[in-house]
């Protein structure tokens, strides 16, 4: 088991926030050597430990790949896969993505794109499938798969990621108060912390943030419900239909998502859980309970490419964020592109440059 040394207050970095993108970052950091000190507090923001954690490679509305899938998915299954033999523990599900075709064209493009040599799409699977069985009354008469997705239990990565924090003393659970913030030429004080850097991995908050208040956030908030029925069919692959069923194993299932845009804040609504339930029961009549009624606000920016790097005037300052639905695939991929560029002065990707929000003169 990697480990880091304790009982010392210096470390390389502190990084702020500890959900997917804080706690991957971390993670990768530690694996190259560096020591890290986390500061968090779980209340603020609950976007990653609502979130169902799927990874799909594909865009459902033109079936082309998702950008940068086929870097990402190798990153992401290597970079789990590496945590899980660390902690001993599996929170990574190789699954498929069941897709239904409910019109004649929607089968006709997905066989076009799935068997044209120059897409070279290895994650649509080119066979059209018939009748699945979804509950007692309903049963999908054709539709294929997307290959090489999955799901990342995240609240089970989080805990087991925030302990080993703690067993290591460099996990401080505070809201972080910039007040006590000093930056100097060769390092960063926070309190009792001195490190010779700064990373801040705060989600959607980032905007409250006085040093990258600047990058133009457009967080979503999303609802999802987990529900119990013995009835469902479902028990490995996701279902997607413009919702998604996740099954979670022993008959509980996770619904989701919605989107909103203007009431941005981890409050579940009646109107959230009615739009899910909505259309859950568009296709299914089986009896279910509802477990639990979640939400949490994604990190998005307005161009919907992430924010990787460093500050653009303060050397020791750098930002991890704005990973937003497709957090899972992204973290790992873009956090060995931060941790690479500040190890061996590697060029980050342009496209989530933070600079790129800054007006050239």
């Amino acid at each position: 088991m990697l480990s880091q040394k304790r009982n010392n207050p210096a470390a390389d970095f502190i990084i702020v926030g500890q959900g997917l993108a804080g706690s991957v970052l971390a993670l990768s950091l530690i694996k190259e050597g560096y020591s890290v000190s986390v500061i968090n507090q779980p209340h603020l923001s609950s976007s990653s430990r609502i979130a169902a954690g799927i990874w799909n490679p594909i865009v459902f509305k033109r079936l082309t790949k998702s950008w940068l899938a086929d870097d990402l998915i190798p990153e992401l299954i290597s970079f789990y896969e590496y945590w899980e033999k660390e902690f001993g523990i599996s929170f990574i599900n190789h699954r498929h993505i069941i897709k239904p075709f409910t019109e004649e064209q929607e089968k006709n493009l997905w066989l076009k794109k799935s068997h044209d040599p120059e897409s070279e799409n290895v994650f649509l699977d080119p066979v059209i499938y018939e009748d699945l069985q979804i509950d007692e009354h309903y049963t999908v008469k054709q539709y294929s798969k997307v290959l090489q997705a999955g799901n990342l239990d995240v609240s089970l990565f989080l805990d087991r990621t925030k302990n080993y924090f703690k067993e290591n003393q460099n996990y401080l659970e505070e809201e972080f108060d910039f007040d006590h913030l000093k930056i100097n030429e060769n390092d960063i004080i926070y309190k009792e912390l001195t490190a010779k850097n700064i990373i801040f991995c705060e989600g959607h908050l980032v905007s409250n943030n006085p040093y990258f208040n600047w990058v133009p956030m457009k967080p979503a908030k999303g609802e999802t419900i987990t529900i119990h029925s013995t009835k469902l069919k479902l028990k490995e692959n996701i279902f997607n239909k413009g919702f998604f069923i996740l099954p979670l194993g022993n008959d509980f299932f996770k619904i989701g998502a919605t989107y909103e845009w203007n009431e941005l804040n981890d409050v579940p609504t009646e109107k959230g859980k009615l739009e899910l339930i909505k259309k859950l029961n568009s296709i299914i009549t089986s009896p279910y309970k509802i477990i639990s009624h979640e939400a949490g606000v994604r990190p998005a920016v307005t161009d919907r490419r992430p924010v990787v790097g460093k500050h653009p005037d303060i050397k020791n300052m750098y930002v991890f964020n704005g990973l937003g639905t497709k957090a899972v695939m992204l973290a790992p991929y873009f956090a060995k592109q931060l941790v690479n560029s500040i190890k061996y002065n590697l060029a980050i990707d342009v496209e989530v440059d933070p600079t790129r929000f800054i007006k050239k003169v």
